[in-house]
């Protein structure tokens, strides 16, 4: 039998949904805008040979690859980092650093779905190459913040959780826990709320650490404030004094409220390198808003020169589902300036006349593509939104002038059709 739905995990977007997808989109790009991002995009596909380079060839469980009619491996691109890696390296003999840049991109993974999670998913990425201050996580972090304000959450609804990569080796060093393990460990650690803590010593032990080394990492995951990691790393970390001088910036730049020490954020991705943070919302029902961190060793890794890196990934699928949890769904009602209609087809060249005056004027106008009743046409305007609508017929033609009436009841006023294009053009 033959369906009708979108392929597992995927999603079409009809003209109600495309709007609350695009006010969102908005957000992120007046945001990166006023942050000081430039916008970039890359290809949808990308080889499997890069994507391997970053994380492993096991990636390629997860994600939908191919091979093309000339037999290159390649894929549906599962993030954008690999891409902008690419692409800075491609020419990082002539940019001029550093770099502020942000891209929306359509990202795939071949994964089992959960609440907030779809095999097709569109990503807001903000990503600062070549600069080593705390300054660049606290402008990417700000600006995420900014972004989920401007849909009107607030610190009631959500933080960031901040830790360190690099607090924690320091922590598994002082421990006696094998550095040959922490990466591993990572990647176990980050699992914990998806999987049980039992399922996480498990995957601690097949690493090969001893119980008291597991029983030592359970303790240090349970440090929930930064005196508690002093006491335990040492006053004198550089890797601790990076997130306090990170929670110091975000007074100036207006996100502290929003901040929370969180030694347990690892994020799973293993090029993390320094500070790393996620945003949850504080009901604590949805997966991780959006996350990122330092990733200096990346360019390097991939065959560029080594530079440092900051970014962080936002997903369209999990706000959704937060803002409609908390009652700030985008507006999706449909708006136009104007629509015209016509009773016949005398009628029709004056209403054509009229819409490339609305036109002309940056105004969006909805014209009848056929002759139709008044009573009817105002139906439609009524349901396309208009907030002006005008209806040519016989009578208008022979005066030359014509009704402008405004659909919120207000009084309609009436103009030819040159003092009407004169009034939406505004004083000379």
């Amino acid at each position: 039998m033959t369906t009708f739905a979108p392929p597992r995990g995927m999603r079409d977007f009809y003209p109600e949904d495309f709007r609350a997808r695009d006010a969102l989109f908005s957000a992120w790009r007046e945001t990166a805008r006023l942050h000081g991002f430039e916008e970039y995009d890359a290809p949808v596909v990308e080889t499997m040979e890069l994507l391997e380079r970053k994380a492993g060839e096991e990636i390629s469980d997860q994600i939908y690859t191919f091979v093309d009619k000339s037999d290159r491996r390649l894929a549906l691109r599962p993030e954008l980092t690999p891409s902008l890696a690419r692409m800075i390296i491609a020419r990082q003999g002539a940019l001029s650093f550093p770099l502020k840049w942000s891209a929306i991109g359509q990202c795939f993974r071949y994964e089992r779905m959960t609440r907030g999670r779809k095999r097709e998913h569109y990503q807001w990425n903000l990503d600062i190459v070549g600069e080593e201050s705390v300054l660049a996580e606290a402008e990417v972090i700000g600006a995420a913040v900014a972004a989920l304000r401007r849909l009107g959450l607030s610190a009631n609804e959500f933080q960031v959780r901040v830790g360190s990569r690099a607090v924690l080796a320091e922590l598994f060093a002082r421990s006696g826990i094998g550095q040959e393990h922490f990466m591993a460990c990572c990647l176990a650690l980050d699992k914990r709320g998806k999987i049980s803590d039992d399922e996480v010593a498990r995957l601690l032990e097949e690493e090969g650490l001893a119980t008291r080394d597991i029983e030592r990492v359970f303790e240090l995951l349970a440090i929930t404030t930064l005196d508690q990691a002093a006491a335990a790393v040492g006053a004198d970390s550089a890797a601790l004094a990076q997130i306090r001088e990170l929670f110091s910036l975000a007074g100036p730049l207006g996100f502290a409220p929003f901040l929370t020490f969180d030694l347990a954020v690892i994020r799973g991705l293993g090029y993390y390198t320094g500070i790393v943070f996620e945003a949850f919302d504080t009901a604590g029902k949805l997966r991780a808003i959006f996350g990122g961190g330092r990733y200096d060793s990346l360019l390097s890794n991939l065959g560029g020169q080594k530079m440092p890196c900051v970014g962080l990934g936002f997903g369209d699928v999990v706000v959704m589902e937060l803002l409609a949890d908390c009652g700030k769904l985008p507006a999706t009602a449909r708006r136009v300036d104007f629509a015209i209609g016509f009773m016949d087809d005398p009628s029709r060249d004056l209403a054509l006349r009229a819409a490339l005056a609305v036109r002309a004027a940056r105004k969006s106008c909805d014209l009848a593509l056929a002759a139709e009743k008044p009573k009817k046409f105002f139906a439609r305007a009524d349901r396309a939104g208009a907030l002006h609508a005008i209806y040519i017929g016989p009578d208008e033609v022979q005066s030359g002038t014509f009704s402008i009436k405004p659909m919120d009841d207000r009084r309609p006023w009436t103009a030819s059709l040159d003092s009407f294009a004169e009034r939406l053009a505004g004083p000379a």
